[in-house]
């Protein structure tokens, strides 16, 4: 870990330090979040609140009540999402284009429901063979849900999982795992890893861990975007990508 991996605080009001005239000023930001990205979010903003004085309030909110709030003006000076949900934001000019930034890729991960012996999953063919013997299975029908079906197809075993498999909504898949709705769950492991109820496996093996990746942007109604664009910068630097790890995610490539 680097100078700036051990001295946060410093690193950020460096950065902070190289922007325009006001920008390091106290302000008070909100970030809009989905549900996949939310907790890498809290992670560097409790740091850049920290460093830079400003106090970054976290909502996570999506569907109607984040279109209501966007088209209203509602309060927000950034949201994290993925890719294509914030182009479409885009298009409809409730966020700026130039400043869409890709932020962290969250990989596969398998859980079971408390109780259950955990499968080898350590390779293709072991993870196979788990779905195949697991009395039931779930995942839900985002990013991760869609990636784990894709998969799913790739190994051939589609049809033969369909009837037991269940499709969440509303919330996370771990909480309809740890309520016993299935025995076995695929998510984003930033999500899944210490869930109450359930025991986290692992991450799926080779080519069946597609990540999901998400993108940080500036909302075109904040009332604070140099500040707002200070908190984007510092969330995709080199600084922030150990606060990123500690939630289980990886910084995007830039």
């Amino acid at each position: 870990m680097g100078a700036c991996g051990k001295f946060a605080a410093a690193c950020i009001l460096g950065m902070l330090g190289s922007l325009p005239q006001g920008a390091a000023g106290a302000a008070e930001l909100v970030i809009l979040t989905n549900q996949g990205v939310t907790p890498g979010v809290r992670e560097v903003a409790a740091a850049f609140e920290r460093a830079s004085g400003n106090k970054v309030t976290v909502i996570q909110e999506a569907g109607p009540p984040l279109e209501r709030r966007l088209a209203s003006n509602g309060p927000a000076d950034l949201i994290a999402s993925n890719p294509s949900g914030i182009e479409a934001l885009v298009k409809k000019g409730w966020v700026v284009g130039d400043s869409v930034t890709p932020f962290v890729l969250a990989g596969l991960g398998l859980s079971v429901r408390a109780g259950v012996p955990k499968p080898d999953i350590s390779t293709v063919e072991a993870y196979k063979a788990a779905l195949l013997a697991a009395k039931s299975i779930g995942y839900s029908n985002g990013c991760s849900g869609t990636h784990a079906a894709e998969g799913i197809e790739k190994l051939g075993i589609a049809a033969e999982l369909k009837p037991k498999t269940k499709y969440t909504v509303d919330g996370p898949v771990v909480d309809f795992l740890a309520r016993g709705d299935f025995d076995v769950g695929i998510q984003q492991t930033n999500i899944m890893v210490g869930a109450p109820g359930t025991e986290y496996v692992g991450a799926l093996p080779g080519f069946l861990n597609d990540p999901c990746p998400s993108s940080v942007a500036l909302v075109a109604a904040s009332k604070a975007p140099d500040a707002a664009r200070a908190m984007i910068k510092f969330m995709t630097s080199a600084e922030a990508a150990p606060l990123l790890r500690k939630t289980h995610v990886e910084p995007a490539r830039h």
